[in-house]
């Protein structure tokens, strides 16, 4: 089983900072029933946002830097 390394940190309320073994993201929102958007260091931009329902998934959507 392979170890691996992932660390968040809230830097500020509604502000966290991701770590892990290749790159680091910022995440804001996501209070209740917002959107949470995330950016990564590798370009990833994505919005996700939980959806009310018997199932309580999440609806999310990626975009890329070219």
């Amino acid at each position: 089983m392979p170890l691996t390394f992932r660390k968040s940190f809230r830097i500020l309320p509604g502000v966290r900072l991701n770590i892990n073994k290749r790159s680091w993201s910022i995440t804001t929102g996501g209070g209740k029933n917002g959107p949470r958007h995330t950016r990564s260091s590798t370009g990833r931009r994505t919005t996700s946002m939980d959806l009310p329902g018997p199932f309580g998934w999440r609806r999310t959507r990626t975009t890329r830097r070219h």
